[in-house]
């Protein structure tokens, strides 16, 4: 079995006149790490991967001292530089891409199936490692962390989870060596 913890990165420094894969932490952002990383909830063992973005590279930064392995296709969703002011609006976008995964959601998003199958690709190559820790923390992102959770569990993409997340937030599941599924041991927002 391997216990694998899932991060999603610290609050988000929000330009709305670039793509949010360039965003960095807000400045406001160190409280919520120190808090999670002060927790206890995040393994002492085991190896730290995370995706290339700024916040999530920032936040891996910020809570070990580790080596952390930056791995491409942890990225969150592809979007362009569309800012949605209402957050109904952007929840309705993010829903939609969730629920009708194979179309984009808005124009310029990568389809949530596309990103899936990205993230699942690389979280089993890391677990099918023979040389893999017993424990394994990715540092990413909340679409990316719903959609592999969903398909790690064999269930439908939690949207109520993915609504209450918080940033920084972690969940942490236990999957079998045998079969590849998993168990959710702690999910977002507990």
């Amino acid at each position: 079995m391997t216990r694998l913890t899932l991060v999603r990165h610290g609050r988000s420094a929000v330009d709305p006149t670039t793509a949010p894969h360039h965003w960095d932490l807000a400045p406001d952002a160190a409280p919520g790490l120190d808090a999670l990383r002060a927790s206890g909830l995040l393994p002492r063992d085991g190896q730290w991967y995370c995706s290339p973005e700024p916040k999530a590279v920032a936040t891996a930064a910020a809570l070990t001292g580790r080596t952390v392995v930056e791995v491409d296709d942890l990225r969150e969703a592809e979007r362009p530089a569309t800012w949605y002011d209402d957050t109904a609006e952007w929840i309705a976008v993010v829903r939609r891409s969730m629920t009708v995964p194979d179309d984009s959601a808005a124009p310029g998003w990568e389809p949530a199936t596309a990103t899936r199958r990205r993230v699942v690709r690389a979280v089993r190559g890391m677990l099918d490692d023979p040389d893999r820790p017993a424990e394994l923390v990715l540092v990413g992102h909340g679409t990316a962390w719903t959609l592999l959770i969903a398909e790690l569990t064999a269930a439908e993409p939690d949207l109520a989870a993915w609504e209450r997340m918080t940033m920084p937030d972690i969940a942490v599941l236990n999957v079998s060596s045998s079969d590849g599924t998993a168990s959710v041991v702690r999910g977002f927002a507990q």
